[in-house]
């Protein structure tokens, strides 16, 4: 049966949603099903209640590769979880702000196995650590040029970042970073700095991806930044 109009304007789609619509239609007409041909294969014929029972086999097999996706999906959010509850955790017994920001990036490293993670803070602190890891930029967001649509919206950035951002960030290891997640620490209106996470692989971090748990590790961040008020 081809894409032809059948009789009296009647379409093979027509027939075929007509069908789907009435699913007791062969038990009305139980003859048809001994003269439908359904697909062959191979050369094979096979019968109507064969190739259905395959059918439902095939399709049992796709609900059960699903299903599994998603075990396995449901599994790693879980882990996910318990990492940044623990970070949560870490980050609450620091009694320091040079204290904090170490643990966010040994956690970070450790827990979340990654490549690169730089932290940038528009704040100075005599606390703070002289660390490859760490950009201090008192001067604020209007010294960070580069950024600035960033901050103005608020989002996570994910994906391959502009030579200028690279640069900024991950300095003499820019040309080993091949994808990257930012989010801003803080407040849009009152940013305190942004978490960077940078990735030798060009397909782990890319745009569309969800930044669920980003966004909670993010405002970790922050919150434990701002238990410790600035002074310059």
């Amino acid at each position: 049966m081809n894409d032809t109009v059948i009789k009296d304007g009647v379409t093979p789609a027509e027939v075929a949603s007509y069908l789907r619509r009435h699913p007791a239609f062969l038990h009305d007409y139980p003859d048809l099903a001994l003269t439908l041909l359904p697909p062959r294969e191979e050369g094979k014929t096979t019968s109507l209640a064969s190739y259905q029972l395959d059918v439902l086999r095939d399709k049992n097999r796709e609900l059960g590769r699903r299903l599994t996706e998603l075990v396995n999906i449901a599994n790693e959010n879980e882990q996910l979880v318990q990492r940044v509850h623990a970070l949560n955790l870490s980050l609450m017994r620091e009694a320091t702000l040079a204290g904090s920001v170490r643990r966010v990036v040994a956690g970070l490293r450790e827990d979340f196995s990654t490549d690169f993670v730089r932290l940038v803070l528009l704040r100075a602190d005599p606390e703070l650590p002289a660390a490859d890891w760490l950009i201090v930029q008192p001067q604020g967001v209007q010294a960070l040029p580069e950024f600035a649509e960033f901050f103005r919206n608020g989002e996570a950035l994910c994906g391959r970042l502009q030579p200028e951002k690279l640069d900024f960030l991950f300095g003499k290891h820019a040309g080993d970073v091949h994808s990257s997640a930012l989010h801003a620490l803080g407040e849009r209106d009152a940013p305190l700095g942004l978490l960077a996470i940078g990735s030798a692989d060009a397909n782990r971090f890319h745009p569309g991806m969800g930044t669920m748990f980003l966004k909670l590790i993010a405002e970790t961040v922050a919150a434990a930044i701002a238990r410790f008020p600035a002074h310059g």
